[in-house]
């Protein structure tokens, strides 16, 4: 029997469309939405997320930081084989296409995780995320992502939508160096500042936020970031 991912490979490439194809009568439409059904078993029919905490939302989030992390994953530098193997033979450009797609999607966003944290624990990743630790050189994480959390184009990602889960592991993996982005990696360097605790704290904060009014990322250079990161365009 087939694996849902190798199905999930023939989805996407055997229909990338080729110059002058024309639909045959009968089949399916042959439009974004129906090829990224093979996305749909893990990410939502519309990158709004399943209940799988490992399993991000991509719904709203920048195009250009959506294509980064399918690119990385292409090249394997992100590790994760159902998507290095999804992704190994497709072109670039239908990447971009791709990111394209979810990243004008506006699904509903879950409901706010119930925090399983003390008050005090709360209180402290709610303090890291807004205010950040000058004396631990840990920027808040609004003055990357937002004062809404929401992102800004072309490339930072929003942290709302997310399991606390999610968050904790990838904190972790920028701790430990098994998710790397280009150099400077301004996400690994801050990461690196955190403790056990820290990553609890801000993971149960973010994912105990309401959804904002307006879910789009902020515009290009809304804000001037505190960190120079390599996968921003200069």
């Amino acid at each position: 029997m087939k694996s849902w991912f190798s199905i999930g490979l023939l989805a996407l490439t055997c229909i990338i469309p080729k110059a002058g194809a024309a639909q045959t009568a009968g089949q399916p439409p042959d439009t974004m939405e129906a090829r990224l059904q093979a996305c749909a078993a893990c990410h939502g029919a519309k990158g709004e997320g399943i209940d799988n905490a490992y399993f991000p939302r991509l719904a709203g989030k920048p195009a250009g930081y959506l294509y980064n992390q399918l690119l990385e994953f292409k090249i394997a530098q992100r590790h994760y084989p159902p998507m290095n193997y999804l992704l190994e033979y497709l072109p670039e450009s239908y990447l971009q296409s791709m990111a394209d797609y979810f990243a004008a999607q506006r699904p509903p966003f879950p409901g706010p995780s119930i925090p399983d944290v003390s008050k005090d624990m709360l209180m402290h990743g709610e303090q890291l995320v807004r205010q950040g630790d000058a004396e631990r050189e840990i920027p808040a994480c609004v003055k990357c992502h937002g004062p809404t959390l929401t992102g800004m184009e072309p490339a930072i990602p929003s942290l709302l939508g997310l399991r606390p889960t999610y968050i904790s592991a990838q904190l972790g993996a920028w701790r430990y160096g098994t998710r790397t982005a280009k150099e400077p990696d301004c996400m690994q360097i801050v990461a690196g500042h955190l403790t056990e605790d820290d990553v609890k704290a801000v993971a149960a904060y973010l994912a105990s936020q309401p959804a904002p009014i307006d879910l789009s990322p902020a515009p290009k250079d809304s804000y001037k970031t505190p960190l120079a990161c390599g996968s921003e365009p200069q």
